[in-house]
């Protein structure tokens, strides 16, 4: 029987989102009914409510979420009732081409839930992520719940399901950041501070966080950043060369997601050097790099999805480090909100007050 629960939804491009009733229908073949029970507020959802991922409005919100399976469907061996899990996008597939040669981070046909969550009047919902956590409770496809250890709390554990795991995966997964290597990282959001705590966490001798704001630069000097810059002050490139020898970074990850934070990572970086872009750019945005620059520095210019993360292999892994405090996922919760504090918290994030706020259910 179809459950009525409270959901945070926005209606319009750029309106304020709002709390309303949420239909949740019994879950179906392959699907999941997840009681969330925290979730947190990520600059992605914001990019949904001002329309720039795409016009589907309107839009259930919310993803980054940890929460216990309530039901399943027909068919569901990966998880049972009482799980407690943590969601994620990226539920693979198994079978597309890059399930089938062994690279199922990169799956080509990740699946969510197939019926839709509503409103009351019948309007169908478009959950965020294919997650829509902004609630209750939420319907997923049963491959989107990640079982982990119970010990963990919530409002930590939530934030592996979209922004700290982008920032550890760019530098871990993706970046390949190992034992002594020099990484840079330009913007200390919540991505990028995960990123200094992957780069740590992977052992690299010299780690440069690169923001405007003093207050990031705080923070990610105490998730491990060696270095800083401020960027409103100093040439970030010349900053970043002058700290490693005159030679650039291994690794420089751009977690703003801009064309001129990524023509800085790309010449602030060693020749043959690695390029991480994590932060997402807006469609209207492009890129204008010198093709003999590209050519004659050589190295690796890379996007990281997710942090190229395998969810299944991933988080439990990460959970476990947590749990043994080699993780400080707890850093990452600045405040804990109401679910009626939404649209107060992207105003805190946009002005750069948090790293993330956290709604408990």
């Amino acid at each position: 029987m179809a459950q009525q629960v409270r959901g945070v939804i926005a209606r319009s491009k750029g309106a304020p989102v709002e709390v309303t009733t949420v239909v949740v229908p019994d879950p179906g073949p392959g699907e999941a009914v997840v009681k969330v029970q925290a979730c947190g507020v990520c600059h992605t959802d914001l990019h949904y409510r001002e329309g720039g991922i795409n016009d589907d409005f309107p839009f259930l919100l919310g993803h980054e979420a940890a929460g216990v399976v309530e039901s399943v469907g027909e068919g569901v061996t990966e998880v049972a009732p009482g799980d407690y899990v943590i969601l994620n996008w990226r539920a693979v597939c198994g079978r597309c081409r890059a399930c089938k040669r062994g690279r199922p981070w990169y799956c080509f046909d990740t699946h969510n839930a197939k019926q839709k969550m509503t409103l009351t009047d019948g309007t169908e919902l478009s959950p965020a992520l294919g997650i829509g956590a902004f609630a209750e409770k939420t319907l997923v496809a049963a491959g989107q719940c990640t079982k982990v250890d119970p010990a963990a709390s919530p409002a930590a554990a939530g934030l592996l399901g979209c922004g700290v795991m982008a920032g550890l995966g760019a530098a871990i997964n993706t970046g390949g950041v190992g034992r002594g290597d020099s990484v840079a990282v330009i913007g200390c959001g919540g991505v990028g501070s995960a990123a200094v705590l992957g780069s740590r966490l992977a052992g690299a001798a010299r780690i440069i966080a690169v923001d405007l704001d003093a207050r990031k630069l705080d923070g990610a000097r105490s998730l491990g950043a060696t270095h800083t810059v401020d960027s409103s002050a100093t040439d970030p490139v010349e900053a970043i060369r002058e700290l490693t020898g005159g030679h650039g970074a291994d690794v420089v990850i751009d977690a703003v997601g801009r064309p001129e934070t990524f023509r800085q990572a790309f010449y602030a970086r060693d020749l043959a050097g690695t390029a991480v872009l994590v932060g997402v750019p807006t469609p209207e945005m492009q890129l204008d790099l010198p093709l003999l620059d590209v050519f004659g520095r050589g190295g690796a210019l890379k996007s990281s999805w997710y942090g190229d993360c395998l969810p299944d292999r991933d988080f439990p892994m990460l959970i476990d480090l947590y749990l043994q405090g080699r993780l400080d996922l707890d850093a990452f919760v600045s405040e804990t909100i109401p679910l009626d504090g939404v649209e107060q918290a992207f105003q805190r994030m946009h002005k750069g007050e948090v790293l993330r706020s956290v709604v408990l259910f």
